[in-house]
Order: structure tokens, then sequence, then C-alpha cells
């Protein structure tokens, strides 16, 4: 049995086999290292599975990358709303405060109006959301969102907080296409500078913190600083110490506490754990 042939053959039916399932140059040699471990019986077995990871799955990477771009759009969608109607509030005091806050604005409008070109150039269609999509309440669990500034503040750590998170936990579906995969780092990394400067805003201003917790520009163990258990899903895992099978405390012989070792590395979230997350801010 010629297992070249018989993916050559493939190859001819279906162009796109390497897509599905790795390179051509990484496929052939893995079908090399398998027909020399195992018996001529086995191989219908071993070309099952490779079948199965090129075909079980409906979703093309086209698919997976316009869903994960189209996922990203919904939370800046989530984003932009909100700081669009924080700003407008009147509450936020002028000079470094709103000048901030404006910025970030700005910035969550033009990732909005680049995931949207993004999705349309690839083929896909993107999603839209109104201001009516949104209750930045959640449903009454933040009553004082537009007309308490700590509130505000505390409520736009989150978003920031969990949106770092989230696009982390959604680059894996981008790793195909390195064009969508950097810009969507690019974000990652601006949503991530919102996340500092408001946590340092937050703290300067001295709001919504509990007693013994410091608002640092990073997340500290799986503190949020907020005195809410609605956002704590935001934070959950963020107290890992571990990375890689590494055990990061006192690595090397260093003194290094837990607080300093989760300090150092952010977690990804899923997308089922964003969408629980986000949900109550959906009318």
């Amino acid at each position: 049995m010629n297992l070249q042939n018989i993916i050559s053959e493939i190859e001819k039916t279906d162009p796109e086999v390497y897509e599905r399932l790795d390179t051509r140059r990484n496929a052939m040699r893995s079908f090399a290292k398998t027909s020399g471990r195992i018996a001529l019986a086995s191989i219908p077995f071993a070309l099952g599975s490779m079948f199965q990871k090129a075909y079980s799955s409906p979703a093309s990477p086209k698919d997976i990358i316009i869903d994960t771009l189209n996922f990203a759009l919904t939370l800046e969608y989530l984003e932009s709303n909100f700081y669009i109607q924080a700003v407008a509030s009147g509450i936020i005091p002028a000079g470094d405060a709103y000048n901030s806050l404006t910025t970030i604005r700005n910035h969550e409008n033009e990732h909005v109006n680049f995931l949207s070109t993004a999705i349309t150039a690839a083929g896909g269609t993107p999603v839209s959301f109104t201001a009516a999509s949104f209750d930045f309440t959640a449903k009454g669990t933040f009553p004082g969102v537009f007309t308490d500034y700590g509130t505000l503040l505390a409520v736009a750590q989150t978003f920031e907080d969990t949106g770092v998170r989230a696009y982390k936990g959604q680059a894996p579906n981008l790793i195909t296409n390195n064009t969508y995969l950097t810009a969507a780092l690019q974000i990652h990394s601006v949503e991530a500078r919102h996340a500092a400067h408001l946590r340092e805003m937050r703290q300067a201003a001295n709001l919504l913190i509990p007693a013994g917790i410091i608002v640092k520009p990073w997340i500290t163990l799986n503190q949020s600083g907020i005195a809410s258990t609605a956002v704590q899903a935001s934070y959950d895992g963020e107290d890992n110490v571990v990375q890689a099978g590494i055990t990061i405390t006192n690595i090397g012989g260093q003194q290094i506490s837990a607080d300093a070792a989760s300090e150092a590395f952010d977690e990804p979230l899923t997308k089922d754990q964003v969408t629980a997350i986000v949900t109550p801010f959906f009318a």
C-alpha cells in the first residue's frame, strides 16, 4: 500500500486537504513515521484517523477565522457603545480623566471599524449592534454606571480586563493566518494598555476598592479590586502560578511570592466564559 499515492489522489479531489490537516510536508512526514511504526493491517485505521481530523468538523479555517473576528467585533461593539455613553454622561471629571476616556472611546470605535472592514474583506458578514442592544447596568447590577464615576470606572476596568483575556483565548483560532493574528495581537496590546490605565485611574481616585486591596496596573491573583462579586468571573483563574508545567513561585531559588508569580502572566478566557461574563450587559 503506497500512502504517498493515496494522499496524492486525495489531493487531486480536495486541493485544500493540507489546509485541513497541516502543511503537505508535515502531513507526508507524519505518514512516513506512521507507516514505519504500525502493521499493514493497522494502516486503514491510521488513514481513518487522518480523515477524521481533516473532515470531522464542518467549519473550514476561513469559517473559524470569520467567527473569531465576529466574536472580537461583538466585544468591541460592547466597549465602543459603553465609552460613547460614558463620555456623554457628564460625570467624568474634566481634564486628564475626560481626555483618557475619550481617547479610549476613539480606540474602540476604530477597532469596530477595522474589524468590520476585515470581516467583509474576508468574505464574511460582520455582526452589527446599536446602543439599544446593550444594558450597561447589567440587568440592574450596576444601576449607577452612568451616574456614579466610581461605578463607571469599575465597569470599564472589567470590560478591558475581560477583553485582554478574551483576545488571548481566541488567538489559537487565528494561528493559521498571520495577517489576522497580527492584527488581533495589535488590538490585544492596546486593550491591555487601556486596562492598565483604567486601573491606575481607579487607584488614584480611591474608588470602590475593598479594604486591604491595592489596584495595580496588572492583576494580582484573582483580585478585581471591585466591591462586587458580579465581576469575579472576569478574574477567576488569574491566580495561576504554573506556566507550561513550571511552577513560578520561588523558581530558580528566588523568593517569588504567589502574588508576584500571578502578576507576571495573564490567563486566557474561553469563548464560553467570555460570553457568560458579557451576556448580562446585552439588552
